[in-house]
């Protein structure tokens, strides 16, 4: 099992664009983020990504934060990567989300791309469906039975 944290609710009324804080949000069931332009009626609809992740571009000289790489939920705690398709994501008392995809395939090159030479969504974030929704926060805890 792997424990770890909600670090930031990030949302975007569009997509593929960077997305702001907002501290907490209502994900809606087979639907995602109240707000975000990612939502809707398909696999994708909210994506995660590890602070790690993010750190790890801050330390290669990137000046980019939580929702700079228009993750929806950033995570803190969680080797997101390992989680296998399928498996289930507990957050807070009553959020369940369902892994459907790791990684994605960037068929646009985004700013963080060209100013890093490298982007860590494509490799390092996942996707998931929202089997049963509520209020996330930040500080929210997440739970990963299984692994």
């Amino acid at each position: 099992m792997q424990e770890g944290k909600v670090v930031s609710v990030n949302i975007s009324p569009e997509k593929g664009k960077k997305k702001t804080a907002v501290g907490s949000g209502e994900l809606i069931t087979n639907f995602g983020l109240k707000g975000d332009g990612h939502s809707g009626n398909w696999h994708r609809q909210v994506s995660l990504l590890a602070m790690e992740s993010i750190e790890k571009m801050q330390r290669a000289g990137l000046s980019v934060m939580c929702g700079s790489f228009a993750e929806n939920i950033t995570t803190s705690g969680i080797d997101l990567v390992s989680i296998p398709i399928g498996r289930l994501i507990r957050i807070g008392d009553l959020i369940v989300l369902r892994v459907t995809q790791i990684g994605k395939t960037c068929h646009e090159r985004c700013a963080i791309y060209y100013q890093a030479g490298d982007c860590v969504m494509p490799k390092e974030g996942i996707f998931a469906e929202v089997l049963k929704g509520g209020e996330i926060k930040v500080s929210d805890n997440i739970i990963i039975d299984g692994i």
